[in-house]
């Protein structure tokens, strides 16, 4: 890769993220907009999943609401 492209992906990477890996419950807030209403909201599961690298690694939250199973992925450097 480019040093010019991993300089401009280190500085978007967070540096205190958590160590964690598939099996692991995680509790994830999330900013939900509604209109001009913010509010936040927490999803918690087990990590499933764990994918990509650098500042495009993502992971998957998998829950059981109401007994129907609900999967989310989020970007781990927002």
């Amino acid at each position: 890769m480019n040093p010019i492209l991993k300089k401009i992906e280190a500085e978007q990477l967070k540096p205190s993220v958590e160590r964690f890996s598939p099996g692991d419950t995680v509790r994830v807030h999330t900013l939900i907009r509604e209109g001009e209403k913010e509010r936040i909201q927490v999803f918690e599961g087990v990590v499933i999943r764990r994918n990509g690298g650098g500042s495009d690694e993502m992971f998957t939250v998998r829950k059981v609401s109401y007994n129907v199973g609900v999967e989310r992925i989020f970007p781990l450097h927002s």
